[in-house]
């Protein structure tokens, strides 16, 4: 595991409330991995955490990062040993052209040109078209989002995590947005994809569900998203997602058995 979180337990800022209680997982090196749940959960509150966001300290349990308990870590000694974030809201750093803002955070400045092109490309975003324009109110929000995914993709971080990339974008957008994958899949970096969109989450091999704080399942992720469904009662979503070239990923009965016994819990 790259990624592992031993009973964790993160509090409200006054300690007066549990955002998340007592969670453990791992995610696997080189995985796409989909943490998932309904709004309210605590999906990015576990991501500013990871990440060692000054506000989001556990108050209990351990999070390791390559077998080294980094709990303690700031911000910056956890980006140095290779976790970064995309943020939910995309960079708002205006007047920067996009070579410069996607450069800020490389190890490598040599080529920078035709580093940034390539990474451009990976996004889906032409190089010669968007390397020398300014992060401005000129850019549409997939735009941004993509510019902002690509400056995390040139950090060369061995964990990305994306905090809902797909919010705020329309249905075709996301269809492109989510090919992206495909080509990230090739890089050697671990993501964790926090979204509360099951669809979204389709893009991961494996996932962790959240319920109101709760860890509830972490497998493979269409077992994830069954349990999903069953707990939301979205039985015709499952099925519709569950269905892959007309054969499905479970059969009716395992279905059943799943959404019986979550009605009954």
């Amino acid at each position: 595991m790259l990624l592992e979180l031993r009973n964790v337990t993160i509090p409200t800022e006054d300690k007066k409330c549990v955002i998340v209680n007592n969670i453990s997982f791992g995610i696997k090196e080189k995985s796409i991995h989909a943490i998932i749940g309904p709004n309210g959960s605590g999906k990015s509150t576990l991501a500013y955490t990871i990440m060692g966001l000054e506000n989001y300290k556990i108050s209990q349990g351990q999070i390791l990062f390559d077998g080294k308990d980094i709990s303690d870590m700031n911000i910056t000694e956890r980006a140095k040993l290779g976790i970064t974030l995309a943020w939910q809201e995309p960079a708002r750093i205006d007047g920067l052209s996009v070579l410069k803002y996607i450069s800020l955070g490389m190890k490598d400045k040599l080529n920078l040109v035709k580093q940034v092109s390539e990474t451009l490309k990976i996004v889906n975003l032409e190089p010669e078209r968007y390397i020398n324009r300014k992060i401005d109110e000129s850019l549409s929000g997939g735009e941004r989002k993509r510019i902002e995914l690509a400056a995390a993709i040139a950090m060369k971080p061995r964990l990305i995590i994306l905090d809902e990339p797909s919010a705020g974008l329309d249905f075709i957008v996301i269809e492109d947005f989510m090919n992206i994958f495909a080509k990230i899949k090739k890089l050697d970096m671990t993501v964790l994809l926090i979204t509360h969109r099951e669809d979204v989450g389709l893009v991961a091999e494996y996932g962790t569900l959240l319920w109101r704080g709760d860890h509830i399942i972490t497998d493979e992720f269409p077992k994830v998203m069954l349990r999903y469904c069953a707990k939301a009662g979205l039985r015709e979503f499952c099925k519709r997602t569950l269905y892959k070239n007309g054969a499905a990923c479970f059969d009716e009965d395992y279905i059943e058995r799943i959404f019986r016994e979550e009605s009954t819990s």
